[in-house]
C-alpha cells in the first residue's frame, strides 16, 4: 500500500498515487437498470452526487468505489467500464497522450473538485485521467475496489512507453509507480501492490472487440460462481467462465464487460 500519510486523506499532495490507478466509472445508457444489476451482483449501495441525475457513485461498507454515467448516448462513447489514473496537470496528461499517438475524446471537464479527461492510447485502447482530489483516500479505495486492472493489447512493451511517458512512471519522485517486466507482461507497482498489468497479444483490427485492445477491470469478490448466477439471474451475460475457477469474464445487461476474481486472504 502506500506511505501511511496517503491513507485516510482524499487528495494526492504526497504524490504517491501519481500514475497510479485511482477511479473506474461506467458509462452506460440507464442509470437505474445499472444501480439494479451491480447492486444484485456486488452488493454496492447507491448515493447521487452533485454532478446531477446521470451520475451515482456505489460504496461498498461505507467506501466509495466506483461511478456511473449515463452519457454514452450524450458523449457518443461506448458502454464500458474505464479506469482513471491519478495525474498532477490533465492539459499535460492531454497534450502528452496527444504528442505520442493517442487521442482525447472527452475533456478536459470540470467536475468539482477536480478535472477529468477520458482518452485513447495509440492502439484505441480507452482510460482516463483524473486531476485533484481524490473521491476518498487511495488505499482504502484499492482494498474495496478492484484487485488490479489489465491492459490487453498489441505490444506490451510499446504500451508501456506510451503510458510510462503519459501518467509520468518514467519521472516518478521515489514512492509513485514502478514498472517491472515479468516475462511477457509489464507489471505496474505502487507502494509494493500490483495496481495494473499490461498483457500483448491483443489486435487492432480484431472484429470481436474482447480481442481489440481494451483495459479490463478485475473487481475482487468472496464467491466467484455466486457472482455468475446473479449476474445471469439480472440479465448479464457470461462471456467467459468454468465452474470452480477463480476468475470469471462477464457482461452487464448494457453490454459492458468486466471480471470478477477470488479474494485472496491476506
Amino acid at each position: 500500500m502506500v506511505k501511511n500519510e496517503a491513507r485516510g486523506r482524499g487528495d494526492v499532495s504526497g504524490q504517491a498515487v501519481f500514475g497510479a490507478p485511482c477511479w473506474v466509472s461506467l458509462t452506460t445508457r440507464d442509470v437505474e437498470a445499472a444501480e439494479e444489476f451491480y447492486q444484485a451482483v456486488f452488493g454496492w449501495e447507491w448515493r447521487p452526487n452533485s454532478l446531477g441525475d446521470r451520475f451515482r457513485m456505489a460504496q461498498a461498507d461505507g467506501v466509495p468505489v466506483a461511478g456511473i454515467a449515463a452519457v454514452a448516448s450524450m458523449w457518443q462513447m461506448a458502454v464500458a467500464w474505464t479506469p482513471y489514473f491519478a495525474v498532477s496537470s490533465a492539459d499535460d496528461a492531454v497534450a502528452r497522450c496527444r504528442e505520442r499517438g493517442g487521442t482525447a475524446a472527452v475533456g478536459p471537464l470540470a467536475f468539482p473538485p477536480g478535472r477529468a479527461a477520458v482518452l485513447a492510447d495509440r492502439d484505441g485502447a480507452v482510460f482516463g485521467i483524473w486531476e485533484g482530489r481524490l473521491v476518498f483516500g487511495w488505499a482504502e479505495w484499492r482494498e474495496a475496489a478492484p484487485t488490479f486492472i489489465r491492459l490487453h493489447t498489441r505490444d506490451a512493451f510499446d504500451a508501456a512507453i506510451f503510458y510510462g511517458e503519459v501518467l509520468g512512471w518514467a519521472t516518478a519522485p521515489p514512492g509513485c509507480c514502478e514498472v517491472h517486466y515479468d516475462g511477457d507482461e509489464v507489471v505496474l507497482r505502487s507502494g509494493g501492490s500490483v495496481v495494473a498489468r499490461i498483457h500483448s497479444g491483443a489486435v487492432e483490427a480484431a472484429p470481436d472487440p474482447t480481442i481489440r485492445p481494451h483495459w479490463q477491470i478485475h473487481f475482487a469478490v468472496a464467491d466467484v460462481d455466486a457472482c455468475v448466477r446473479t449476474a445471469r439471474a439480472h440479465g448479464g451475460s457470461v462471456l467467459r467462465w468454468q465452474e470452480g475457477a477463480e476468475e470469471a469474464v462477464l457482461a452487464d445487461p448494457d453490454g459492458a464487460r468486466f471480471t470478477v476474481t477470488a479474494r485472496r486472504e491476506p
